[in-house]
């Protein structure tokens, strides 16, 4: 009797247990997520390069929160290879794949997403100041379909003229390198304004184009400007290695936006940590599909920053860094 009693359990169980694989089997599978990323970077970048491994530090943020490519994440991803007028027509193509959100990197590609839609999250990062920009009602409450973090550029153009007076005390002359990202006047107006005050004079020069390029770093020369400040946002970062040959070669100590300058052969960087913005603009991605509504999102601004020096530059050039600046650098050798 009790032999048969745990035969009939056993075949409950077995029957229960294909009912339920069943019903696994015949269940919906989980939601698919679309995000668009729109970059002015090259297309598609080294990991080496910022935009790439800034890609790889946002998809792996996003895989520590559970979205796997190929399971329940796809990426739709457009570069624009350096040439931001690309930008509008790549934002359309996403917006055509009706992404869940769409990642925007830079001033460029936020201002190419927002004409494209008005109804698509967009998350923006790498932007200088969203407000100016006409992206955001204001960084508590963004409004619309804009939120993400941004990059403070402009407010470091006073920090970025005083490190180059610091390194360079007896220059009266410093050159500016910007391209047309929309944010760069505004950063050189505060540039100017901050070189302006301590009596230096500043001497704006654009990269638009490698041609371009070599004339500006020529035409620094002829007017013979003491030191350099390179604005940030992308496409300048993809010619960083380029900008540091020219600036050695020129024999000007140079402030650069971030630490990728440096490692190419720049003198020194200081900015916000990329790695720390891409993992938040992961977060914010994250809330949105979730539910959160982009307008209800405080745009964030960066808490980590990032100082560094390469210490063959300075030797090259035959400068001193103050002790004080070197508590907190990172010497890359």
């Amino acid at each position: 009797m009790r032999l048969k009693v745990l035969l009939e359990l056993c075949l409950v169980a077995t029957l229960c247990s294909s009912a339920l694989s069943f019903a696994a089997e015949v269940q919906p599978s989980a939601k698919v997520y679309r995000i668009g990323w729109l970059s002015p970077d090259l297309a598609p970048p080294p990991a080496s390069l910022p935009g790439g491994g800034n890609r790889v530090t946002f998809t792996r943020a996003l895989n520590e929160l559970g979205y796997v490519e190929g399971r329940n994440l796809f990426i739709d991803i457009r570069y624009a290879g350096g040439k931001t007028e690309l930008l509008p027509g790549l934002a359309a193509e996403l917006v055509a794949l009706k992404p869940d959100v769409i990642v925007a990197v830079t001033t460029p590609a936020t201002s190419a997403a927002r004409q494209a839609t008005t109804t698509i999250p967009i998350v923006i990062v790498q932007v200088s100041d969203p407000v100016i920009s006409g992206f955001v009602a204001s960084l508590a409450h963004p409004g619309g379909n804009i939120t993400g973090i941004t990059d403070f550029g402009v407010d470091l153009a006073a920090k970025s003229v005083e490190l180059a007076h610091t390194i360079a005390p007896k220059v009266t002359r410093i050159g500016v390198l910007m391209s047309d990202n929309p944010i760069h006047p505004v950063q050189l107006k505060l540039t100017r304004d901050a070189a302006t005050s301590i009596g230096l004079t500043v001497l704006p020069t654009m990269d638009r184009s490698d041609a371009e390029l070599e004339q500006g770093f020529a035409a620094l020369t002829r007017e013979k400007a003491g030191a350099l400040i390179v604005l940030g946002g992308s496409p300048m970062g993809g010619q960083a290695e380029r900008i540091a040959e020219l600036a050695a070669r020129a024999k000007l100590p140079a402030v650069y936006p971030d630490r990728y300058f440096v490692t190419k052969g720049g003198l020194l960087s200081y900015g916000p940590s990329y790695s720390h913005m891409y993992k938040v603009a992961a977060a914010f991605v994250d809330k949105i599909l979730k539910g959160a509504k982009p307008g209800d999102l405080p745009v964030e601004q960066p808490l980590l920053f990032e100082f560094a020096i390469n210490d063959k530059a300075v030797k090259a050039l035959g400068i001193t860094i103050p002790p004080s600046m070197l508590v907190n650098a990172e010497v890359i050798p």
